[in-house]
């Protein structure tokens, strides 16, 4: 019989890790769940509660994501209804759009029958946000390091021990991608450079290999986070605080205004330091997701 509709579950994740700037990621267990219900008419509705603000940006990425699918694919479309629901915060670092618009083309191929694979659906999610440091451990799940190559997006990924906890401190205000965008330079010193260099190759091998002490001293970034500073008030006392308190390092999760802290103990003690530095703050102690994006039925 044929299946009307489907729910995908998908972790949200944080992305550059310091200096990897739009190529590395991790999964976390924080997730949405997004389904998608085949209608009889044209055309797609949100039928899930999202803020006045909101609402036409999710509407423009969701129709976006289904004419990629559906072009790409090249499956007939046919009407739906989305619902989107879970735990990733919007426009603080941890991949809410990605879950969308994975969610999204990951629905509509299960209602198709599932004819593209998980590389498709992630290179096709890659190419509506223009990076892959989220959709790769969205799809994936665990460590990902992953960028273009020739025609396609190349990906390797790592499992990431149960041990290593992210105290993540979501701040009560958002960071939109594109205003965090422009604040960064068009030309970087080669010194910059050269350190980003190291610290991308340094942090991949340590997290690869689970030689998660080899990270200290590693997230001291010179590409992104230094600029995007200013949109976050207490960004440096808040990792510093964490540090202190025992975390390996921390880093600015994606664009923001999300701050997570590595540590292997006392995560609460960690989280409670971090919160001390900025009080307008919800803190979440949470682990690495080693399934990647999950159709439910």
């Amino acid at each position: 019989m044929p299946v009307d509709s489907i729910t995908v579950r998908v972790p949200g994740s944080t992305s550059n890790l310091g200096s990897g700037f739009d190529t590395l990621g991790l999964a976390l267990k924080l997730y949405n769940r997004v389904r998608v219900t085949r209608t009889g008419g044209r055309g797609m509705t949100i039928t899930s509660d999202i803020a006045p603000e909101s609402r036409e940006a999710a509407t423009a990425m969701v129709v976006e994501a289904a004419r990629r699918f559906f072009r790409q694919s090249r499956q007939k479309s046919f009407g739906f209804e989305i619902h989107i629901a879970g735990d990733v915060p919007v426009a603080r670092g941890l991949g809410s759009s990605t879950t969308v618009q994975l969610g999204c083309v990951t629905a509509l191929d299960a209602l198709c029958g599932a004819r593209l694979g998980r590389q498709a659906l992630f290179e096709m999610v890659t190419e509506l946000e223009g990076h892959p440091d989220n959709a790769a451990p969205a799809t994936f799940g665990g460590f990902t390091i992953a960028g273009p190559v020739a025609d396609g997006v190349r990906l390797l990924r790592f499992p990431v021990s149960p041990r290593a906890r992210f105290v993540t401190l979501i701040p009560r205000f958002e960071v939109r991608t594109h205003d965090a965008r422009q604040l960064l330079p068009e030309v970087y010193p080669k010194a910059d450079v050269v350190h980003c260099l190291n610290r991308v190759a340094l942090v991949s091998a340590a997290l690869a290999t689970g030689n998660f002490e080899a990270l200290r001293g590693l997230f001291d970034d010179r590409i992104h986070q230094t600029y995007r500073a200013p949109l976050i008030p207490g960004l440096t006392q808040v990792i510093a605080a964490g540090v202190q308190a025992g975390a390996v390092g921390g880093w600015l999760s994606g664009s923001g205004s999300t701050l997570i802290c590595l540590t292997l103990t006392h995560p609460e003690r960690i989280a409670a330091a971090m919160q001390a530095e900025l009080p307008d703050s919800d803190v979440r102690l949470l682990a690495a997701d080693r399934d990647g994006c999950q159709v439910e039925g």
